[in-house]
């Protein structure tokens, strides 16, 4: 203690805190609303045991992970005792789909915590929010290779969040997917020669066609 007190010449160092970091200027995806507080970034609340994206140590963060890391994602986990939720900085139907459904959709190919969770639920209640299919029909074209490309990922969890955002999305554009299920089908055909995956595939096809009607 009688060192640390003599190393002081007058001079008081403070540490650089958190807020300091946090007044990094990037836009919200939320509509402007005044009245609402500016809320941290979602990476100033992660768990102790989350990857840090900034850390020297590990490799360069993903387009996903970056984005999250800037406060991109106007949603954060929160961890609870027995499962897991989302909080969203604002209301769901207040967030723009374009990029923001697009960007999630990206996210369902990563393997780290809590991309892999965000991504996932994210991706599901934005298109719970009213007025859904309106605005996902545009971003097809780039959903759907996306998509495809979580099937076709070697990861059998990857492939499993892709599988169910496909079936998401099919419920919620319905016929509109038809155009583009030859993209997706030839993934699909090929895991479904693995028992591990035969059954929810069968299922998730029997879903498509529902969805999707007679042209399915």
């Amino acid at each position: 203690g009688t060192n640390v007190l003599r190393m002081s010449s007058g001079i008081q160092i403070k540490p650089k805190t958190i807020v300091q970091k946090s007044k990094m200027s990037f836009p919200l995806l939320c509509s402007p609303e005044p009245e609402i507080r500016p809320q941290p970034k979602p990476s100033d609340k992660l768990n102790p045991k989350t990857i840090d994206p900034f850390s020297v140590y590990s490799r360069p963060p993903s387009a996903f992970a970056a984005v999250y890391a800037k406060g991109g994602i106007p949603c954060r986990l929160v961890h609870g005792s027995v499962k897991h939720r989302l909080q969203w900085e604002c209301l769901p139907e207040t967030v723009p789909f374009d990029p923001l459904l697009v960007t999630l959709a990206e996210g369902l190919r990563e393997t780290e915590h809590p991309y892999t969770f965000v991504s996932k639920e994210g991706f599901k209640e934005l298109l719970m929010v009213e007025g859904a299919t309106e605005k996902a029909i545009p971003l097809l074209p780039r959903l759907v290779p996306v998509l495809k490309a979580a099937l076709a990922h070697s990861d059998d969890e990857v492939f499993g969040r892709g599988l169910d955002a496909l079936v998401q999305l099919s419920a919620v554009v319905g016929p509109s997917l038809n155009d583009h299920l030859k993209q997706l089908l030839t993934s699909l055909s090929r895991k479904l020669m693995d028992k591990k995956f035969r059954e929810k595939i069968t299922i998730a096809l029997q879903n498509l066609e529902q969805y999707g009607g007679k042209v399915s």
